[in-house]
């Protein structure tokens, strides 16, 4: 019976530091579209970003980043999404095109301490399913230092 038991919380054990490891990674952002819409801009050919990022950007956030971008810095739980679409150039006139990718951005002192504080991830494409960061979002954070006075976000609040 004792060996039965201690069996189960061993099992128990290994269920539950999985499920912990598993709460790393960063949950899509379904409704993203509703949040306040931070800013668009397009990345053209020549670009030294155009490799991955030619498009046209558009920058949401929730509620707590949109507070955070009005006094500059970030509580936890703000969340930043970048959706990435194709640009489409004809007549003059610029169109989005089929979506490249969706980044996200969370703020969790807690559970990103690596990259000070901040949560990366991306999706391809219109996909849920295939994940675009594979290094804990330490390449994603090396570009955002750029902006460590800024919280390490790129998008500024304007009236």
């Amino acid at each position: 019976m004792i060996k039965n038991m201690t069996l189960i919380l061993v099992s128990v054990s290994l269920l539950i530091s999985t499920t912990v490891s598993a709460t790393d990674l960063i949950d899509y952002p379904d409704g993203y579209r509703l949040w306040g819409h931070v800013k668009s801009m397009t990345i053209h050919k020549g670009h030294p970003l155009e490799n991955p990022f030619l498009g046209i950007h558009h920058v949401y956030a929730n509620q707590r980043a949109l507070a955070g971008l009005k006094k500059g810095s970030y509580e936890d739980g703000s969340i930043f999404v970048f959706d990435l679409l194709q640009n489409k150039t004809s007549d003059k006139t610029s169109v989005e095109g089929e979506r490249a990718l969706i980044g996200v951005m969370v703020k969790d002192s807690h559970r990103f301490t690596k990259t000070d504080g901040w949560g990366y991830e991306g999706w391809a494409g219109n996909s849920r399913n295939k994940r675009l960061v594979n290094d804990g979002g330490l390449s994603c954070h090396g570009c955002h230092t750029q902006q460590m006075q800024h919280d390490y976000i790129f998008s500024q609040w304007r009236d």
